[in-house]
């Protein structure tokens, strides 16, 4: 349950904490686990992380590479499993938000729902590259990281849209900011995106030595723009607790 920091009723709350914690803990999990992938990668299996079919030179591993090693695709599985459920809490609080701002109007609407369902998309594109590292199935691994980027950009796209709405009949400060950040972090995360998918292009097509490594470097930057979308969310529910409750009515 959603509410405001004030907020009372006749339910007994049991737990009660604040969603900008939710928000944050939720995004420190692939964080973490992503930059501990890397790390381990880079001091212990570096040949492996940076071996390319085609033997030219790489100094950074990639995500695909880094999280398809063990222990790294453990750690990565398992920060991914904790973060799915407080992320589908966070795009169901979106719909919601959503559907409070717009009320019956017909654009925004539909543009929520379709923002709900990119969303999805762009977490079941996650789980997949996930569950199947690139060693064990490349062409499944290479759907998923392709339906989690796709996804991911339509949803930004879709969120900019909807807060260009917001912001012009909000007065909040919060709420300009938040708009303001989710424009800059969606230019940027199609900037990093083109820049990656040409270095790989870049590498596969001509073997050009140091592609590689370049497309590793704009996949993370990539990454972590879309995670700093994301976290725009704690502008958005700013004073919003999220409240475990023990309903006192037992009566069904």
């Amino acid at each position: 349950m959603l509410q405001g920091p004030h907020a009372a009723g006749p339910d007994r709350p049991l737990l009660r904490f604040s969603f900008r914690s939710c928000v944050v803990g939720t995004l420190c999990l692939p964080l973490l686990g992503l930059l501990s992938c890397v790390f381990i990668s880079s001091m212990y299996h570096f040949e492996d992380a940076t071996g390319t079919h085609c033997h030219v030179p790489n100094y950074l591993p990639s995500i695909s590479a880094s999280i398809s090693l063990t222990p790294e695709c453990h750690i990565w599985r398992a920060c991914i499993g904790l973060h799915w459920g407080p992320r589908v809490l966070v795009e169901y609080s979106y719909l919601k938000l959503y559907r409070g701002r717009f009320g019956a109007r017909s654009v925004e609407r539909s543009l929520s729902a379709l923002s709900l369902l990119f969303s999805v998309c762009e977490n079941m594109g996650l789980l997949i590259l996930t569950s199947v590292s690139s060693t064990e199935a490349f062409a499944v691994h290479k759907t998923g990281f392709l339906l989690f980027i796709g996804s991911s950009l339509v949803y930004m796209l879709i969120t900019c849209r909807l807060w260009s709405a917001i912001k012009k009949q909000s007065f909040s400060p919060e709420d300009a900011r938040s708009y303001r950040w989710k424009k800059r972090l969606l230019l940027a995360c199609s900037f990093f995106c083109g820049f990656a998918g040409f270095f790989y292009w870049k590498h596969n097509v001509h073997c050009q030595s140091g592609a590689y490594t370049l497309f590793a470097l704009f996949e993370y930057l990539l990454v972590f723009s879309n995670m700093a979308f994301h976290l725009t969310a704690v502008w958005d529910f700013r004073g919003k607790d999220i409240v475990v409750v023990s309903l006192e009515d037992k009566h069904f």
